[in-house]
């Protein structure tokens, strides 16, 4: 019976800290990018890649709408939802870590247009969340002055991106480390303070525990009162999970650079259930205590339009119980949190563009790499793209916001989607070719179910996103294309490279399991351990698992 397992097995004797592996040949892609990002810093950037604006001021919106308890309801639905995508990616990619894999999957998988559809859809994805970074970066320096051109802030991002990136992946990877544990850091802060104010530890020593699900109560209605304004406000909020929700993108992307990838991968994935708990379900709770959905401080901000941190709830409640400094330190940590999420949407949306090149469904000079395996032609296309974030000149910060937010969420279910039927024809061809599940690097849980569920889900509010165009007096044209643009972009790149090609879906027994295995064999038969070794003493492993 065919597997992935490793060529040799002296590599399973080699312990398993990636961190303390080096090469003794050169760790190339036939693609030519390199295999330099280590065991830590993949462990970080698959959440802290994700961290940006969303789980520090955007939620206070969803809050307004739904209130606590629809708020933290649809958080964890979401989260659940992201997971059984993580499932699906992890079995996949930690078997078979490529370049660009989750895309490229899909052509294998799948179908050739299928792949190319998803491969562009995650580009469109990418930049719309690079230049919504962007975008809010300039608005929450806004918090602290007004009087900065809105060209200065995209200018300055999109250079230093360009410096950080274009030499080697390893500055990304090492920035990326430390940036991410200051978001960890501010995060824990975040949920600290809300114990302690709670409980009485304020300047207006009131002990207010959960009376904001008491009065006004823990459900809001929004835009109809009764059940269908009830209904409405979980929609709202879950729509608000959907965007700031991600995760199993992220590991994907980084998997082809990766040391070690097998060994380490399968790690980073298992990982992302309870860092999906921490850091996106502790944070609906901790807003739900804080806040009341009615908060007048966070209702006028929202209004208004107030930059940065300045809608942040965390702010409002800092501000009602008259807390100091606080908001000015949580102000400089979003503004670390968004720099750090377009930089890994820079790095995502150029490899995606890369692989697509490499595949033949993009021009054939953006695979060109630079002597550390950079593929710098990618990357300045990305940048280039990114350059729409200069629409705030005109538009207005807020408006662009609004844009980009509508764009990123479409493209984001629509990977999901894509992410789901991948996995279900891998599984296929799988079993018609004989590879047993327990042979591979991670065996997922809950299979074929959890990706039923995650393709059912993302499907639902695919649908569902735009709704409220066709409500009363909803209608904008505008509002419908940024709510179903991707799907319907997604299907116009399926159709055309389908009359293009005339090629019939990929059949279970002819899908191609196996290129690129070799490649991935010989950089683990290469690796050797130096004189640290792996984690021995509790300590070690608890760092381990941590970062």
């Amino acid at each position: 019976m065919a597997d992935f397992k490793r060529t040799s097995s002296s590599n399973d004797e080699k312990g398993s800290s990636s961190d303390n592996v080096v090469s003794t040949t050169a760790a190339i892609h036939t693609t030519g990018t390199k295999r330099v990002i280590n065991r830590r810093q993949v462990n970080l950037y698959s959440i802290g890649g994700v961290i940006g604006t969303a789980v520090f001021v955007s939620i206070g919106s969803s809050l307004t709408k739904g209130g606590p308890l629809m708020l933290l309801l649809a958080y964890i639905i979401w989260c659940a939802v992201i997971w059984c995508v993580n499932e699906c990616q992890g079995e996949m990619v930690c078997a078979l870590p490529i370049e660009s894999s989750f895309t490229r999957f899909a052509e294998r998988y799948v179908d050739d247009a299928f792949g190319v559809a998803t491969g562009w859809n995650y580009v469109l994805c990418m930049t719309s969340l690079l230049c919504f970074e962007i975008t809010a970066f300039h608005s929450v320096l806004g918090f602290w002055t007004d009087n900065l051109h809105p060209a200065i802030v995209p200018a300055v991002m999109l250079a230093s991106y360009c410096i950080l990136h274009l030499w080697t992946s390893a500055w990304f990877a090492e920035s990326e480390f430390w940036v991410v544990l200051g978001k960890i850091t501010l995060m824990i802060g975040l949920f600290f303070f809300t114990f302690v104010t709670m409980v009485g530890g304020n300047p207006l020593h009131q002990a207010f525990g959960f009376s904001a699900w008491r009065n006004p109560g823990p459900v809001n209605e929004y835009l109809a009162t009764g059940a269908s304004g009830q209904f409405q406000g979980f929609w709202a909020c879950l729509l608000g999970a959907a965007f700031a929700v991600a995760g199993p993108d992220m590991l994907s992307m980084i998997a082809g650079e990766a040391i070690n990838p097998r060994r380490i991968m399968p790690t980073a994935f298992k990982t992302v259930f309870y860092r999906l708990i921490i850091f996106f379900v502790l944070s609906a709770l901790a807003v739900g205590i804080l806040v009341p959905y009615n908060d007048a401080i966070l209702l006028a901000a929202i209004k208004s339009g107030l930059p940065g941190a300045g809608r942040s709830p965390y702010v409002a409640a800092m501000t009602r119980l008259h807390v100091p400094v606080l908001p000015h330190i949580v102000n400089a940590g979003i503004l670390t949190s968004i720099y750090s999420a377009g930089s890994a949407f820079a790095f995502n949306g150029s490899r995606v563009l890369h692989g697509l090149a490499l595949d033949g469904y993009a021009p054939k000079f953006i695979t060109k790499v630079n002597r550390n395996g950079v593929p710098w032609v990618a990357f300045l296309i990305t940048a280039g793209i990114g350059c729409l974030s200069f629409l705030q000149c005109s538009a207005g910060t807020s408006k662009v916001l609004d844009w980009f937010i509508n764009v990123a969420t479409a493209t984001q279910l629509v990977t999901w989607i894509a992410m789901c039927i991948t996995y279900l024809r891998w599984r296929k061809a799988c079993e018609v070719q004989g590879v047993s599940r327990d042979s591979l690097p991670y065996k997922s849980w809950a299979q074929p179910y959890a990706a039923w569920i995650g393709l059912v889900c993302s499907v639902v509010v695919t649908l569902g996103n735009g709704y409220y165009v066709f409500t009363n007096g909803g209608w904008v044209v505008a509002d419908f294309i940024f709510a179903y643009g991707s799907p319907i972009f997604f299907a116009f790149c399926f159709i055309v490279r389908k009359l293009y090609n005339r090629v019939g879906f990929v059949k279970a027994g002819e899908a191609d399991l196996w290129s690129g295995l070799e490649e991935v064999e010989e950089h683990e038969a290469s690796l050797v351990q130096d004189v640290e070794g792996a984690p021995v003493t509790k300590w070690q492993k608890a760092k381990s698992w941590i970062i």
